[in-house]
């Protein structure tokens, strides 16, 4: 094959890679992660149970998930590729919520939460981080960022389709019909994607080399534990937002569904600019730069979505809110790259991701438990605001390139 006919069939190939990543996104994460919370408060109110025991789903599913398959599902891709662990993925992701539309008990509740993380996991951002990743050099950031847009997509459209089914067929019968349209959606480009060659050569100019790698030489460096960190603290912030939403726009602020569905439309679709904008920024800034930037809105927008002194301003929050949120996951594993090289990113991305997904777990069950306790979301809004302050502080001591190991 001549070098023009082989950088044609690599270019198709990168580009089915994003196609197939944006899809997958757009599902598991968009559909699945941002679907999924629009539903408690049916689940409240037809079944009595708390704003702690709703979100309790998705925390214990984490916390037994995550570390279980997290740091395991990355040694697998780094071992044998991405592709095999998203069509898992996504069966398991779109299944869930099939099963959350018919449980009455908090057992199956927990169940079919264990199998929507699981699907989370391996079908989800690690695999689809890393195909990227080996997938291209220049212009990572633009393609991380395009699929990724997937993500806020799918957020945007499915609270809105949400409302829709729940309003024509009833709102167990809504989440039924979500789940299916997951496997449909993503399952066939997954299908056809092709495995990445596994990372050969270093990243990045100054990145630590990627070939003979071990984890052990990332977990001797500061910088790895900051990243932790800051990821942690930050997540931990965006997802204990997202995941109160709507339970704090329905029922504690008495909005119709329908004004609920449009500005928790508008978070995904700031999202989708927070993406765009950031991909493109982490290809021209330092990264660390950007991290700090995506931190501090993080930040600044939480207090207005709770006080927001009119509807125009609470609009806007959630926009911005929506920047925030959008550039927080994409620009986590560009910094990996950046700080580790490629050949460890699967077992790296492992491990902070899994670190992500306990935060993720526990800051929102936190925020709904500190709600029911005080009967006002002050408190746990209060919290989500210092950990993105953390996680800022934990970014900006951050070195611009890790040491290589020795």
């Amino acid at each position: 094959m001549t070098g023009a006919r082989r950088d044609a069939a690599r270019e198709r190939h990168q580009l089915l890679a994003v196609a197939t990543a944006f899809l997958t996104l757009f599902s598991i994460v968009g559909f699945a992660f941002y679907g999924l919370p629009f539903f408690y408060d049916f689940f409240v109110r037809e079944l009595g149970w708390t704003r702690a025991q709703v979100t309790s789903g998705n925390a214990l599913a984490r916390l037994v998930i995550g570390p279980l398959f997290g740091f395991f599902a990355g040694v697998i891709v780094d071992r044998f590729g991405p592709r095999r662990l998203m069509l898992v993925g996504i069966l398991f992701a779109g299944i869930a919520p099939i099963g959350l539309g018919g449980t009455t008990t908090l057992l199956a509740f927990y169940t079919f939460y264990l199998m929507n993380a699981l699907g989370y996991v391996v079908g989800g951002p690690l695999p689809n981080q890393v195909m990227l990743s080996r997938w291209f050099d220049a212009g990572r950031g633009k393609a991380m960022g395009i699929a990724y847009l997937g993500i806020g997509v799918g957020g945007a459209l499915v609270p809105l389709l949400a409302h829709a089914l729940t309003q024509a067929l009833g709102w167990r019968q809504a989440l039924q019909l979500l789940g299916v349209l997951m496997i449909v959606i993503a399952f066939p480009l997954a299908l056809l994607v092709r495995e990445p060659e596994a990372a050969s050569k270093p990243g990045p100019a100054g990145a630590a080399p990627a070939a003979g790698g071990s984890i052990l030489d990332v977990l001797r460096q500061p910088a790895f534990y900051l990243l932790a960190l800051g990821s942690m603290a930050s997540i931990g912030a965006v997802g204990g937002m997202t995941q109160n939403l709507k339970l704090f726009f329905a029922m504690d602020r008495a909005m119709p569904q329908g004004a609920v569905a449009e500005l928790i439309s508008l978070v995904l679709v700031g999202s989708i600019a927070g993406r765009l904008l950031m991909g493109w920024l982490a290809d021209r800034w330092p990264k660390k730069r950007v991290m700090l930037l995506v931190y501090l809105i993080v930040a600044v927008t939480i207090p207005l979505l709770w006080a927001a002194p009119s509807p125009a301003m609470l609009r806007a929050a959630a926009v911005l809110f929506g920047v925030g949120l959008g550039g927080d996951y994409m620009i986590i594993p560009l910094m990996a790259a950046e700080l580790f090289g490629l050949q460890r990113m699967g077992r790296v991305m492992g491990i902070v991701l899994t670190a992500d997904g306990v935060s993720e777990a526990v800051v929102p069950m936190a925020v709904a438990a500190l709600r029911d306790r005080a009967s006002s979301y002050g408190p746990g809004f209060a919290l989500l605001v210092a950990l993105a302050v953390l996680g800022a502080v934990a970014v900006s001591l951050l070195p611009r390139r890790a040491a290589a190991p020795a």
